[in-house]
C-alpha cells in the first residue's frame, strides 16, 4: 500500500514500512523498519520547510509513486526498489534489484532470532568511476574513499563520522550510530549494522561540492564561531607535571617574543580519574595561574577524562545513580590505566549534568574556559562493544553517539553559564558534534612521515564530513626523538603542515623521558616526557619554527574570516582542490595538497630528504608562488621547490589576504 502523509511518501508491505520525507532543502529523509518507525534525532535537527514545490505523486494503479523535494527526487517502483535522481533526470543512487536466484535486493531487515533487534542492510548499484569522500578520519592513504571498506566504529585515531560526498552529485548520511561497516565497492555500495532498530539514512542533490556541504550543515548544525585566541598557536607536550614547569613555558614564549595563544595541562594533574580536580600539591591557586596567563595573552586548557577509577570520591555516588557505562557480563572494569575504571556515561543526561558540575566547580569557576575532552571514542580496554550498555541503548546500537554527547555535556554546561563561542578539544567525533563546539584530533598517532601523509587525507575526510575543526598533533604523538635530526626533519615538515591547519597545536609524547616517575599518587604518578618547546630542536629548527609562528599570526584575520563562513554556512576552512573547482576532473584526484579558504593552496612536503614536490593548480584560476611572486595558468602541475625551510604555496587570481602586518 501507498499513501502520503504530510508531505511523506509511505510504502507498507508485508510488515515493512518505508517513509521518505523532505528534510531542509533538496533533501529527504528515508526510514524503514519492520516494527515501529523512530523519530531518533542522532545527528539530525528537526526538519527545515521543504524546497518550493515539494510533492508527492502516486501512480494511478497505485503501484508505483515518487517524491519530489527541489533538486532531488525518490522514485519508488511496484516492487518498493528506490531511486534518487537530480532535477535534470541523472540518476544519483539506486537500490539494487531483489531477483528471483539471489533473493536478496536494496534492503534486508532481517530480525534477529528471539530478540527485538534486526540486521540491517543497505545496497545501492556501484558506478565503477564515481569519487566518494568523507566519512569521518581513517589512518590509511586514501582521500578517494571508492574500493575502501570502512568500519563504522571509533578507536583512538579513527573517527566514524558516516556523511558521503559523491562526485556524482550527492551526499548521504548514514543516520545510524550502530556499529557497523560501509563498504564502496566496484560491483556494489554496501552499508551494514548488524544490530539495531531501523534503517534511516539523509540524502541531498547539489550541483557543487559547496551546495552539497552546505546543505548537510543546514541538517546537523554548524560550529559555533571560533573565538579568537583559537587562530593562534597551541603549546603542549605529553604532560607539564607542575604549575611553574608550565608557567616557565609560557614565560620562555614572551621572553623571546614569540607568539602563545594556548597552552596546556595534559592528563594526571588530578588525585584519581574521576575526581576531575587539580592535584593541589602540583597545581596550587589554579586562579592566580590563570590570571597570571592572561595577563601574557595565553589561554589555559586542561584535559579531562571519562575515566572513573574506583578509589574515586565520585564512584559510589556515580554506580548509585546509574551514571556509569554497563558491563552486560564479566567484569565492570571497562578501561585500565593507572587504576580500574569505569566509564562516565555521556549519553544520560543526569550524568552529563553531573559531571557538568564537577567540572564547574573545580575549573570553570576557577577562571578556565576551554578543555581537551580526552579519550572520547570512548577508549575501551577492549573494543567488544556487545559488553557494553549505556543509558540510550547497548553500545551495539548506540556506540558511535558516545563522543558528540560527551561534546555535548561540555557545551550545554559552558553556554549555560553564558559563555558563547565555545571550543574544546576532543579526540573523536560524531555527526552533529561540530554543532557542539567540538575540534578533532587526530589521535595518538605515530611520529613519521608516512604517517603525516595519512593526517593530510584525514583532515580532508574530516573537512567534507562536515567536523570543519580539525588538527593533529604537530609531530606525531607516539616517539620522537629532539635530538635525533631523522625526527627534527620530519617535526619540521610537519609544522609546516600544521601552520595552515585550522588550528595549529604542538604536542607529543616525545623520547627519552628525563624525569622518572616519583611513584607518588596523583600528579606525580606519570613523568613529564623528554621537551618538546620551539626551541628544543636546534638551532635550524628553531629558526623555521619562529618563520612559520609568525607567519601563522600574520594568517589570522584570514583564517577568522574561514571561520565566519564555516559558522555560517558550514564551509570547511580546509579543504580538497575539488571543493573549489569541481569542473577540473584533475582536482578530484588530487590528495596531497589543500585548500586553506579559497585563495590559498598548500602542498606540504611529505617525505624524508625532499627538497622540492610536484604540485598541481586547478584549473580555473592563475596561481601566484608566493615565496617567488611567479604566477602560473591553473590546470597544470608545476615543480615547486621546497627546501627544508619552505614549504610551496600559491595564492590565488594574486588575491590580497587579509593579513596582519609583520
Amino acid at each position: 500500500m501507498l499513501y502520503t502523509e504530510e508531505h511523506a511518501l509511505i510504502r507498507e508491505y508485508d510488515h515493512e514500512t518505508l517513509r521518505i520525507e523532505p528534510w531542509g532543502a533538496n533533501a529527504l529523509r528515508v526510514r524503514s523498519s519492520k516494527d515501529m518507525l523512530r523519530d531518533d534525532d542522532w545527528a539530525l535537527l528537526p526538519a527545515g520547510r521543504p524546497s518550493a514545490g515539494a510533492r508527492v505523486a502516486i501512480a494511478e494503479d497505485g503501484r508505483s509513486a515518487y517524491i519530489v523535494n527541489g533538486r532531488i527526487r525518490a522514485d519508488v517502483d511496484k516492487n518498493g526498489r528506490v531511486t534518487f535522481t537530480d532535477d535534470k533526470g541523472k540518476v544519483l543512487l539506486r537500490e539494487t534489484e531483489k531477483t528471483y536466484q539471489l533473493k536478496s535486493g536494496g534492503r534486508d531487515i532481517v530480525p534477529i532470532p528471539g530478540g527485538s533487534d534486526y540486521s540491517v542492510t543497505l545496497r545501492f548499484e556501484s558506478d565503477p568511476a564515481e569519487k566518494l569522500y568523507g566519512m569521518g578520519q581513517y589512518q590509511h592513504s586514501f582521500l578517494n574513499l571508492k574500493g575502501c571498506r570502512l568500519e563504522l566504529t571509533h578507536r583512538n585515531s579513527q573517527t566514524s563520522v558516516p556523511f558521503l560526498l559523491s562526485s556524482l552529485g550527492y551526499g548521504m548520511l548514514w543516520h545510524n550510530p550502530a556499529i557497523g561497516q560501509a563498504s564502496f565497492n566496484l560491483n556494489v555500495t554496501e552499508w551494514s549494522a548488524p544490530s539495531t532498530k531501523q534503517l534511516d539514512y539523509w540524502i541531498t542533490a547539489g550541483d557543487t561540492p559547496a551546495q552539497i556541504e552546505e546543505a548537510y550543515a543546514d541538517a546537523a548544525g554548524k560550529v559555533p564561531m571560533m573565538p579568537d585566541y583559537a587562530a593562534g598557536f597551541w603549546q603542549c607536550k605529553l604532560r607539564y607535571r607542575d604549575r611553574e614547569e608550565l608557567l616557565n613555558v609560557a614565560r620562555e614564549h614572551k621572553r623571546r617574543g614569540l607568539p602563545l595563544s594556548v597552552i596546556v595541562i595534559d592528563f594526571f594533574h588530578w588525585t584519581n580519574q574521576g575526581d576531575w580536580k587539580f592535584d593541589e600539591r602540583y597545581w596550587p591557586d589554579p586562579e592566580g595561574m590563570v590570571r597570571e596567563l592572561r595577563e601574557m595573552g595565553v589561554e589555559l586548557m586542561v584535559s579531562v577524562w571519562p575515566t572513573v577509577q574506583t578509589e574515586s570520591e565520585n564512584y559510589g555516588e556515580m554506580v548509585e545513580k546509574g551514571y556509569l557505562v554497563r558491563s552486560d557480563r564479566g567484569v565492570r572494569t571497562q578501561f585500565q590505566f593507572l587504576g580500574q575504571n569505569e566509564i562516565f556515561d555521556a549519553t544520560h543526561p543526569g550524568a552529563r549534568a553531573f559531571l557538568w558540575e564537577k567540572i564547574k566547580r573545580n575549573y570553570y569557576d576557577k577562571g578556565i574556559r576551554l578543555f581537551w575532552l580526552d579519550e572520547a571514542e570512548p577508549e575501551f580496554a577492549v573494543y567488544d562493544h556487545d559488553i557494553y550498555r549505556y543509558d540510550a541503548g547497548p553500545a551495539l546500537h548506540v556506540g558511535n553517539w558516545y563522543p558528540s554527547q560527551y561534546s555535548r555535556a561540555f557545551y550545554e554546561g559552558m553556554t549555560g553559564e553564558g559563555q558563547q563561542n565555545v571550543l574544546n578539544l576532543v579526540r573523536c567525533a560524531w555527526a552533529g558534534s561540530q554543532r557542539y563546539g567540538a575540534l578533532a584530533w587526530s589521535g595518538d598517532i605515530a611520529s613519521s612521515f608516512e604517517v603525516l601523509g595519512h593526517q593530510v587525507r584525514a583532515g580532508l575526510n574530516m573537512a567534507i564530513a562536515g567536523i570543519p575543526w580539525w588538527t593533529t598533533d604537530i609531530g606525531g604523538f607516539h616517539g620522537g626523538n629532539p635530538d635525533d635530526p631523522a625526527f627534527r626533519e620530519c617535526i619540521v615538515r610537519w609544522f609546516q603542515y600544521g601552520t595552515f591547519c585550522p588550528v595549529m597545536r604542538l604536542h607529543g609524547d616525545r623520547a627519552p623521558y628525563r624525569e622518572p616517575d616519583t611513584g607518588l599518587p596523583g600528579g606525580g604518578l606519570w613523568g613529564s616526557g623528554a621537551d618538546n618547546e620551539v626551541w628544543s630542536y636546534g638551532e635550524e629548527a628553531y629558526g623555521i619554527f619562529e618563520k612559520y609562528l609568525r607567519l601563522r599570526e600574520r594568517l589570522r584575520p584570514y583564517i577568522m574570516q574561514q571561520m565566519r563562513a564555516a559558522h555560517d554556512k558550514g564551509t570547511p576552512p580546509m579543504r580538497p582542490l575539488f571543493y573549489d573547482y569541481p569542473d577540473d576532473p584533475a582536482a578530484w584526484d588530487v590528495d596531497d595538497q589543500f585548500l586553506l579558504g579559497p585563495d590559498l593552496l598548500v602542498a606540504p612536503v611529505l617525505h624524508a630528504g625532499a627538497a622540492g614536490r610536484g604540485v598541481y593548480l586547478p584549473a580555473g584560476a592563475n596561481w601566484t608562488d608566493a615565496q617567488t611572486g611567479e604566477t602560473f595558468a591553473g590546470g597544470q602541475a608545476v615543480e615547486a621547490d621546497a627546501p627544508l625551510e619552505r614549504i610551496p604555496l600559491y595564492v590565488r587570481n594574486g588575491a590580497k589576504l587579509p593579513i596582519r602586518e609583520s
